[in-house]
């Protein structure tokens, strides 16, 4: 196990009618600033829920952050902060919102030009606005880390930052709230939530076992529950199995002390920053054959993991790898998330520009050893199609 330093402030409220304790959590004389996406929150009344928990304080609200968070929007929530001198931020939504909103409390207080909090990945942050969530879809686990990304829509440029400073004060995490979602987005953040936990799983052996046997969990869990969540909407149980390993799979626990990958995600955020594809859609096209062209240096993990996730026993490693790919792809195929980029209306002539984004955005080096170029990245398109 590697050396490591773990640390997560971030409060949580789980379980059906938590969004009362707003009255509790958010400082009695606070101006808020509630941040939300579409017209959902309000159609299905939580956004109301949300303004009643507040009470008497003064409430602002900021809709439109869109599924893939704009600069250009949210620039216009750091506007009506600094004009309102907001002093307290909430977001009520999925990661996209919440991601939003810590670049929000970050670019409020940032002086100079905000982009740069982009183009150095978070590393300037030196102060930033409170905030807290009430998290409507279990996906990217935003509301309990440092972490967000957001695009820049004139630029074609989607971008990552961190910071112990964007960590949420609290979430508040309601199950109840993921009934009324469409398919699409539970079906995405089943996905979503199981690639974020490969992403910090599945290099190479690095004696965790602790870590390992925890990741390995969340992954068995999300295949036990995924098509269930689909078939069973209300059902409490599975949602909030759902809710919560979403959340635990990108919290910075697995990933303490281990190597970790991410090479996946950074290659699927040029198919959404140039195609508009979802999120989880662009990890499910990339990870089956990102796995099987890093197949040599990733086959101890890759064994382990057939072995104890999908109890595969027969054949050589190599063998056993490959079904294990295959499974992966077969369960992201089984909750309705397509897998190859002729799905999505993407051929091969897409494929040089996703290259030239990667490289104009220096990820030139990915993945847990550094040695994913961007050829490496044409040839898993390629195989993708």
């Amino acid at each position: 196990m590697q050396d490591f330093s773990f640390y997560n402030p971030t409060r949580i409220e789980f379980g059906a009618g938590k969004i009362a304790s707003l009255n509790q959590l958010v400082p009695a004389d606070a101006r808020v600033l509630v941040l939300f996406g579409g017209e959902s929150a309000r159609r299905t009344g939580t956004l109301d829920e949300v303004t009643a928990a507040l009470g008497e304080r003064e409430v602002q609200l900021f809709g439109g952050i869109e599924p893939n968070p704009s600069f250009e929007t949210l620039m216009e929530a750091v506007a009506l902060v600094r004009n309102n001198d907001i002093d307290f931020l909430l977001a009520v939504g999925g990661g996209s919102v919440i991601d939003g909103t810590k670049f929000v409390a970050a670019a409020a207080l940032f002086e100079g030009d905000a982009w740069e909090i982009l183009q150095q990945g978070g590393q300037n942050i030196e102060r930033a606005l409170p905030f807290g969530s009430v998290l409507t879809l279990p996906a990217t686990g935003s509301e309990m880390n440092k972490g967000g990304v957001i695009t820049r829509k004139a630029l074609q440029a989607k971008l990552p930052f961190m910071s112990e400073l964007v960590f949420p004060r609290f979430s508040v995490l309601d199950p109840v709230k993921t009934y009324t979602l469409p398919t699409r987005q539970v079906a995405n953040g089943v996905v979503d939530a199981f690639i974020h936990v490969m992403e910090q799983y599945l290099t190479y052996p690095a004696q965790a076992p602790v870590q390992d046997r925890f990741a390995e969990g969340l992954l068995q869990t999300l295949i036990e529950i995924g098509p269930q969540t689909l078939a069973e909407p209300e059902d409490y149980q599975t949602r909030a199995s759902l809710m919560w390993t979403a959340t635990l799979a990108l919290n910075g626990l697995i990933g303490a002390g281990v190597p970790q990958d991410w090479a996946t995600h950074m290659l699927g955020h040029e198919l959404t920053a140039l195609h508009g594809l979802d999120h989880a859609q662009t990890l499910a096209i990339i990870l089956p054959e990102m796995l099987r062209q890093r197949k040599a240096t990733k086959l101890g993990k890759l064994v382990q993991y057939a072995e104890r996730v999908w109890d595969i026993r027969e054949g050589s490693d190599h063998e056993k790898a490959e079904a294990a790919i295959e499974k992966t792809r077969a369960f992201f195929e089984s909750v309705g998330v397509k897998t190859r980029l002729g799905d999505y209306g993407l051929g091969a002539d897409h494929i040089d520009p996703i290259i030239d984004s990667l490289q104009s955005h220096g990820m030139v080096a990915l993945g847990e050893h550094g040695d994913i170029t961007p050829e490496h990245c044409r040839q898993i398109l390629l195989a993708s199609l």
